[in-house]
């Protein structure tokens, strides 16, 4: 790719000079087409990216800056064919921003109160039934069904849950719920405060949720058992080889390991979980009730002590065995502290934070719960108002300022909108004046927030960049699913003649139809591979070595290329039976059906390899025109300063 590079005006000797310097905010390191982009954001870049790149010359400054340019040029042409107006984007970008400025749109300054009350909580947990009847959350006349959840309270302090479910339990309307065992931030935050405030064997008052109403048991409570460290042998309940069954071949497992054979070897060998089975089975750490898999979570924390496995047992994805490596209890305070800060800012409590982040807000533009205009507003409200039928009345002086936040206006006409929005959530109870101040506040809140929110972006560095990211990153998206991924991957003609003219690239290994006996008895694969050369059949070899209700060999029979994790490395491949291997710590003999020489692949065999090799050429093709497109032009000076920054 060519670029254009503008010779800075600083002579050869004072090189050391342009190194001295430091990188401005307003410093362009290139344009692409008069748009800058700025050396800040290419060391930002640079610096965040380093540690995931595992292409060493990816890492070399100049080799990376190529990349960023190609990003941006993409970027140049996203925006040129308008995929930054389509309301696709617009409507994902718009949802991911929202999304993204609660996180600042907070008081970071969460009280102690809080945190404590949350550590409390995580390094406690509880057990606890319930009776839910769903209730939409906009509806206020609900005293039949408090009633209602008053009767469910007395019946489940006296009759059994079993009782209740079996009567009560529509799944729709009603919902009778064995919940089990939970700890802090596992259910919502209104549910979790009256879970943690009923004491063991007492029955809640009923409360309301986002959900409805509910009365809920309290069976137990319990210090969290900590985190645990496991490891699992795992054989998938649906299996595509017919010839294994998931439950005997756990089983013959248990036995290897009951005899004495390394587990992390079986695991290696055998187990189907491939996120652990090349780490010895291995788990990352977990704690108590965090698993959805509460029959694995139990299982584990039975297990008592270290280097003990469990028995086989069955979850929703296959058969496990389990090992007990590590045992560690819930953190102190101190350790728990910057992570549960976190958990609160994004939890529903965390409304006790919002409120004070709209006093702090309050402040910052100069404004109260007062306002001068209110008595206006009072005096126009009348008996619609309870009835819900209230208008705004004709002679409103709509364009009258009636709030301002910095140079943003609001009018009459936008209070007395948001009055008429919310008159459903009065009743008759109500004084005017109560409603009108009620719904100010909450109008001024709602505005401040919107107002600080549009304005983030100006205000919060981090924000912005984190902002930019996304709204770079699924434009860049939008394009090479239009014009690379898709563009590739409809054009048939084109992959075929990309197949036909690289066929050597897609080939069948050279492949067995085998029969593999593993073992980690030496004394066992011996006998083993004795009778396979006799001719014995697999059966029979079975019943022979795995007599007495033993299970010294593993067999498993199918079609395997050399790379297959059962074939042992540098086996070569020819019929018969092969001598002995050992790898993974166990003993492996195979008896060779059939030798299937390497073969062309179809196009249709070929058809994901072939599209993915054909995506890179065209792509890269396709940079060379954008290069050629778009005019490029990096700063030297510039970049010679960022390389400073980097290696300094």
């Amino acid at each position: 790719m060519k670029i254009k590079l503008r010779i800075g005006a600083f002579l050869l000797g004072f090189t050391s000079m342009i190194f001295a310097q430091d990188i401005n905010k307003d410093d362009v390191l290139f344009s692409v087409e008069n748009t800058p982009v700025y050396a800040k954001e290419f060391v930002r870049v640079y610096n965040k990216n380093l540690d995931l790149v595992h292409d060493d010359s990816q890492k070399d400054v100049d080799t990376y800056l190529e990349l960023f340019v190609d990003y941006k040029l993409k970027l140049q042409e996203a925006k040129v064919l308008g995929f930054d107006k389509e309301a696709k984007y617009l409507r994902e970008f718009g949802s991911y921003k929202k999304q993204l400025a609660k996180n600042y749109l907070t008081d970071h300054k969460v009280t102690d109160a809080l945190v404590a009350e949350a550590y409390e909580r995580v390094s406690n947990d509880v057990k606890v039934s319930h009776v839910l009847i769903r209730l939409n959350s906009t509806e206020s006349d609900t005293a039949s069904v408090y009633n209602q959840m008053l009767t469910f309270k007395e019946r489940l302090e006296n009759e059994s849950y079993d009782t209740l479910r079996k009567e009560l339990h529509n799944g729709e309307s009603i919902f009778v719920e064995d919940l089990g065992w939970f700890s802090g931030f596992r259910m919502i935050y209104d549910f979790e405060n009256v879970a943690y405030n009923t004491k063991i064997n007492e029955v809640s008052m009923p409360f309301r949720t986002q959900f409805g109403y509910h009365v809920l048991k309290v069976h137990d409570k319990r210090k969290s058992k900590g985190s645990i460290s496991v490891g699992h042998i795992m054989i998938a309940n649906t299996q595509k080889n017919r010839s294994v069954n998931p439950k005997a071949r756990i089983e013959e497992i248990y036995k290897m390991l009951q005899e004495g054979k390394e587990f992390e070897a079986l695991a290696k060998q055998f187990s189907e979980d491939p996120s652990s089975a090349a780490n010895g089975g291995k788990l990352k750490a977990f704690k108590s009730s965090q698993l959805s898999y509460v029959k694995f979570e139990d299982e584990a924390f039975a297990i008592e002590n270290v280097g003990e496995f469990s028995e086989p047992f069955q979850s929703d994805s296959g058969w496990h065995i389990v090992k007990l490596y590590d045992k560690k209890p819930i953190g102190t305070f101190d350790d728990l502290k910057p992570s549960l800060e976190k958990q609160v800012s994004r939890d529903p409590r965390s409304k006790v934070i919002n409120e004070a982040f709209v006093e702090t807000l309050k402040k910052q533009y100069g404004l109260t719960n007062s306002n001068e205009n209110l008595d206006y507003f009072v005096s126009i409200l009348n008996q619609d108002y309870y009835n819900r039928t209230w208008a705004i009345p004709s002679d409103l002086e709509k364009d009258k300022v009636f709030l301002n936040i910095k140079d943003k206006m609001f009018t009459y006409q936008d209070f007395a909108l948001y009055l008429q929005s919310v008159q459903k959530q009065v009743n008759a109870s109500e004084k005017f004046n109560a409603i009108v101040s009620r719904f100010y506040k909450e109008f001024l809140s709602k505005q401040l927030m919107k107002f600080h929110e549009d304005h983030l972006e100006e205000s919060n560095e981090e924000y912005a960049q984190v902002l930019n990211e996304y709204r770079e990153g699924l434009l860049l998206f939008d394009l090479m699913e239009n014009k690379v991924w898709n563009a590739v991957k409809n054009d048939t003609i084109a992959l075929q003649n990309y197949y036909e003219a690289n066929k050597n690239k897609y080939q069948w290994p050279e492949r067995i139809e085998a029969i593999v006996i593993s073992t980690g008895d030496k004394k066992a694969i011996k006998e083993a591979s004795k009778l396979l050369k006799k001719g014995e059949d697999i059966d029979t070899i079975k019943d022979t070595i795995n007599a007495n209700d033993s299970q010294k060999i593993i067999v498993t029979n199918g079609t395997f290329d050399k790379d297959h994790r059962s074939i042992p490395n540098g086996m070569k491949f020819k019929m018969g039976v092969s001598k002995v291997y050992k790898q993974n710590d166990t003993f492996h003999v195979i008896k060779v059906n059939k030798v299937l020489p390497a073969a062309l692949k179809t196009f249709e065999e070929s058809r994901g390899k072939v599209i993915g090799d054909y995506q890179a050429v065209f792509e890269s093709e396709w940079l060379e025109q954008l290069a050629k497109k778009y005019n490029v032009v990096i700063d030297k000076d510039v970049l010679q300063k960022v390389k400073a920054k980097i290696k300094g």
